[in-house]
C-alpha cells in the first residue's frame, strides 16, 4: 500500500489558534453565517463521547483510517501498521486522526484505541482521535491526547487498520484526507478552507450578541420587554 499524497493548503499557527479560542458550537454557528449552507453539513449526526469530560478545543488536519475488529486480517499486519504509522508520522501538524470502524451491525466490538495506540500516536506527533468505534483504558489515556469516540469497549478482539488515508465516514459524516477540523466534547465540524480566515470575527461576533441576551438574563426583574430591547440591540452590531 503506497503512501498517497494530500492536497490541501496548511493556515499559520496564529490563525488555528484563533479558532481553539471557541467551542465547537461557536464555531457551527460562526460558519452558518459566513456559509449558510452548511447549516446541516459538515458535523456528526450520531453522539460521539469525550472519556475525559470537558475538553479545550482541538483543531487539526485530518489523518484518516478504516478498522475493524469481529476477524483478523489477512496479509503482514505488522507491516501494514507500520507504514500507517509513517502516514501519521508525516502527515501535517496538527493532525487528528479520524477512524471509521467499518464493522456493521456491531460497530465498536473491539477497541483499537486504548493506552498504547493513544501514546504511539502522540509520540509520532497527532493531536487526537476522532472515531466512531470504541476505545478502552480511559483512565491511561495521555492528558494531552483528546478523544471523542463511539463506545467503550473492553476488548481489541481483532481490531486493526485495513485501510488509511483515503475517505471515511466518521460518525455520520464524510471526512477527507487533509480536512481541517474543529472538535471539542461536543462533538466535531470541517470547517471549508474558504472560511477560515473570516471565522475567528465571525465567532466573536456571536459571542457578543450572545453576551447581551445572558446578561439582560441576570437582571433583577427579567421580562420579555428586557428580552425585546436585547433583540433590538444584538440588531444594531454588525
Amino acid at each position: 500500500m503506497a503512501l498517497r499524497q494530500q492536497n490541501m493548503n496548511t493556515f499559520s499557527a496564529a490563525i488555528l489558534e484563533g479558532l481553539r479560542a471557541f467551542d465547537t458550537p461557536t464555531i457551527c454557528n460562526a460558519l452558518e453565517s459566513i456559509l449558510p449552507e452548511s447549516r446541516s453539513s459538515g458535523f456528526n449526526r450520531r453522539p460521539l463521547f469525550s472519556p475525559s469530560g470537558r475538553s479545550r478545543p482541538v483543531v487539526g488536519y485530518a489523518c484518516t483510517a478504516r478498522i475493524q475488529s469481529r476477524e483478523s486480517l489477512r496479509g503482514d499486519a505488522v507491516a501494514r501498521r507500520l507504514e500507517y504509522y509513517t502516514y501519521i508520522e508525516r502527515s501535517p501538524r496538527p493532525s487528528l486522526v479520524l477512524v471509521q470502524d467499518i464493522d456493521s451491525p456491531d460497530r465498536g466490538l473491539g477497541a483499537f484505541w486504548g493506552e498504547v495506540q493513544t501514546n504511539v500516536h502522540l509520540a509520532l506527533g497527532c493531536s487526537g482521535v476522532i472515531t466512531d468505534g470504541s476505545v478502552r483504558d480511559i483512565d491511561h489515556i495521555p492528558e494531552k491526547f483528546f478523544v471523542l469516540a463511539g463506545s467503550v469497549m473492553p476488548s481489541h478482539v481483532f481490531a486493526d487498520i485495513v485501510d488509511f488515508n483515503c475517505p471515511v465516514n466518521v460518525a455520520g459524516v464524510t471526512v477527507h484526507p487533509g480536512d481541517l477540523v474543529h472538535a471539542d466534547h461536543h462533538g466535531m465540524i470541517i470547517v471549508p478552507e474558504e472560511a477560515v480566515p473570516a471565522l475567528p470575527a465571525a465567532a466573536t461576533l456571536i459571542s457578543h450578541k450572545e453576551r447581551i441576551i445572558l446578561d439582560a438574563c441576570r437582571l433583577e426583574g427579567f421580562s420579555v420587554n428586557q428580552l425585546r430591547r436585547a433583540f433590538e440591540e444584538m440588531d444594531e452590531i454588525h
